[in-house]
This record gives structure tokens, C-alpha cells and sequence, in this order.
């Protein structure tokens, strides 16, 4: 009965998130660890931020997707999910730490201390909402280790994080005042999600970041 929320809430329509060639990955030299530190320090002075595009997600039997929004404040976050055939929205507003509400489907809203629990209990999803927050930024959550990869272009390529991996396959150039990802995938089988940001907004910084050394 959750997978068949969860095929509601999405639709059940594919839509083009297949997974690009995975790109070559090496650890990263020191100049590179060194930016990626100084990208983390820089993002951390972000106050808020949104993005938006298509989502998917998928228990190795079943699978779904739509569209979405993201927008993050001080102290928590609103997450808004398209069905992509009926339009019907659903939102996920949570404090992270006290309390997490799904509304749009039910007559009322469904809320739990935990964001994660809340999305797995009500819709079947296995999404780590917490850590997403930072694998989505290109950034490795707080909390746990974390092995990086980059490209031989020196850019963040895979993030290993609680037996989940992260991959980047694309990253744009076109977000100020520093590049965003573009396509993330992050699996933990038999869990996947699939996140394609077509546009960015990011709080202004107060100055860019050095471009990665090799």
C-alpha cells in the first residue's frame, strides 16, 4: 500500500533521468581537497537557497517520478512534488529535529518528528531527506564520514556517505556565485533517487571561490 502512494504521488511516469557514463574518478590531489574545503566553508555562509526540477525515485521494483521545488530556509525546508500527469502537488515542510508535515494527500496534513520516517511510513520512499539537504549542494552531510572522487578536471565526481553513493555527472556553470550540481544520483540499493536541477538560486556570497586545482 506505500508503494502504491508513492506510484500516486509520482505518477508512475519515467521521465529523463537515466543515468549518464559514469565519468573516470580519482581521489582528489591536495589542492583540490583543499578548494573543495574552501567551497564548504563558503556555502556553510548561505543562508537560504531554492532550486527546482524533476525528481525520481525507485525501491528496485517500483519507481516514479515528477517535478519538484526546494526551498530551504534558517532552521528547516519546504519540499513540493508534481504529479506530472494530474499536476497535484504535494509538500513536505519540516524543522528538522522537531516536527515534519506531508500535506496534499490526505484531507489533512500527516506530520512526525521525523522527515525521513515520515516519507517512509506515509509513501514508501527510502529518501535521506537530512543528508540529500547537503549531497544536493555537493556538499557531504554533517555527522558521519565521507569519501570523495573527482573528475580528472578536478570536479567533486562521487561522494560515498552512510552506505549511500552520490554522483555527480554534471555540474552548472551558470549558478553564481559558484557552480551548482546538475544531475545527482544517490543509491543505496535497493534505493535510488534521482534529482535533475534545472535552475539554482543561491543567497549571494560574499566573494567566488578559487576554481579547483589539479
Amino acid at each position: 500500500m506505500k508503494y502504491w502512494h508513492a506510484s500516486l504521488l509520482l505518477g508512475l511516469v519515467v521521465i529523463g533521468l537515466s543515468a549518464c557514463a559514469p565519468l573516470p574518478v580519482r581521489p582528489g590531489t591536495r589542492l583540490q581537497r583543499a578548494a573543495q574545503a574552501r567551497r564548504v566553508q563558503a556555502l556553510d555562509r548561505i543562508q537560504s537557497w531554492s532550486l527546482s526540477g524533476r525528481i525520481g525515485v525507485a525501491n528496485g521494483r517500483q519507481g516514479g517520478s515528477g517535478g519538484f521545488t526546494w526551498n530551504n530556509r534558517p532552521g528547516g525546508f519546504q519540499f513540493v512534488v508534481r504529479a506530472p500527469i494530474t499536476g497535484h502537488s504535494y509538500s513536505l515542510d519540516a524543522v528538522p529535529g522537531q516536527m515534519a508535515c506531508l500535506a496534499g494527500l490526505h484531507p489533512q496534513p500527516v506530520c512526525g518528528p521525523d522527515a525521513e520516517a515520515l516519507l517512509n511510513n506515509t509513501l514508501g520512499w527510502r529518501v535521506p531527506i537530512a543528508e540529500l539537504r547537503a549531497w544536493v549542494m555537493g556538499l557531504a552531510a554533517v555527522g558521519s564520514p565521507a569519501k570523495l572522487g573527482f573528475t580528472p578536471d578536478g570536479e567533486l565526481a562521487s561522494l560515498y556517505q552512510d552506505g549511500w553513493q552520490v554522483r555527480y555527472s554534471d555540474w552548472d556553470a551558470n549558478t553564481r556565485p559558484v557552480s551548482m550540481p546538475h544531475r545527482i544520483t544517490a543509491r543505496k540499493p535497493p534505493f535510488s533517487v534521482r534529482l535533475y536541477v534545472e535552475q539554482w538560486h543561491l543567497d549571494h556570497l560574499s566573494h567566488s571561490l578559487p576554481k579547483s586545482g589539479r
